[in-house]
């Protein structure tokens, strides 16, 4: 990873291994158990906020706007979600606006944070949270790349509650061709905005996310990415772990690097666009009210694991 990214030994990769490791399993437990869900989401972030508050905990990245609001964002999804996974609510039509709704929010948060770089930051910067920072054309074109993802976020309508026994939210029209161009897309804005931290706070829980749809619960990607998001966006705030020697691997700051991952998430998303905008017309669909992918076999493979 030198285009990207130095520093990285045995001891790093490890550290990273380990550090996607650990996130994939409390998934998974909390994906298996509302117990679990209740301990890690409900009861976790009070004691943790109770111990940033008063000292013994903290990390630079409490310093920012961004690092509070991206906690509280993540949190209401994972409510949102568990609400929708079981109770009745679950069972009323209007629910299934709710994870669209919220994952438009949170991409339009950091949408917004790529234009407060660009406008902010024309030198390389150390900003209040610690990060280093260089404002440049690559916010602008990730920044495009983010709203396409909001637009391209279609059959909201067919998301679901899987019949077996951990209940999980499924939403067979998120293809993918959204995962991938999201994926692209976050990366690219982590890299850009939270750089310091962007190979954990981007490609580590990114991963993992991927990792647990395709390899643990298909079609549930959105309910992984917002538990393991939501557990990341605690942890930095209550723990300095780049401090330690094994999680120091940086970014290399280069504009090449910046642009060249811009313009890949940018390309992409245009891409998925334009497939969206040829399946509308040719098969007469509204992504608003319908699902359009009914068609793939990314969506007959989600609905056959999910027996629906």
């Amino acid at each position: 990873m030198g285009f990207l990214y130095e520093g990285m030994g045995l001891d790093g990769f490890s550290a990273l291994v380990a550090f996607i490791g650990v996130f994939l399993f409390l998934n998974e437990i909390a994906r298996r158990s509302k117990v679990m869900s209740v301990a890690l989401f409900c009861i976790l972030p009070v004691v943790l906020a109770v111990l940033v508050f008063y000292g013994p905990l903290g990390s630079p990245t409490g310093n920012t706007w961004f690092g509070w609001v991206k906690v509280v964002s993540a949190l209401i999804g994972v409510y949102g979600f568990l609400l929708i996974r079981f109770t009745k609510l679950g069972e009323k039509k209007f629910a299934a606006y709710f994870p669209a709704a919220i994952l438009s929010i949170n991409i339009a948060e950091a949408v917004y944070r790529e234009f407060q770089v660009y406008a902010t930051y024309k030198t390389l910067t150390v900003d209040e949270g610690g990060i280093l920072v260089l404002g440049g054309t690559w916010n602008i074109l990730n920044a495009l790349a983010g709203i396409l993802t909001i637009v391209t976020l279609t059959g909201f309508v067919g998301i679901r509650v899987s019949r077996d026994r951990t209940r999980d939210m499924i939403w067979p029209d998120m293809t993918w061709m959204y995962v991938i161009g999201y994926t692209l897309w976050n990366f690219a804005y982590v890299y850009n905005c939270i750089s310091t931290r962007s190979l954990y706070a981007g490609f580590g829980i990114l991963i993992a996310a991927i990792i647990a749809e395709y390899v643990f619960k298909r079609g549930a990607w959105l309910q992984h990415r917002a538990q393991i998001l939501s557990l990341y966006a605690m942890f930095s705030l209550s723990v300095d772990f780049q401090a330690a020697s094994y999680f120091k691997v940086l970014p290399t700051y280069t504009e090449g690097a910046l642009m060249a991952l811009s313009i890949t998430s940018f390309v992409f998303n245009l891409g998925v666009f334009a497939y969206m905008l040829y399946t509308v017309r040719k098969r007469r669909s509204n992504p608003i009210t319908q699902e359009i992918y009914g068609h793939t076999a990314s969506y007959q493979k989600t609905v056959l694991a999910n027996s629906l």
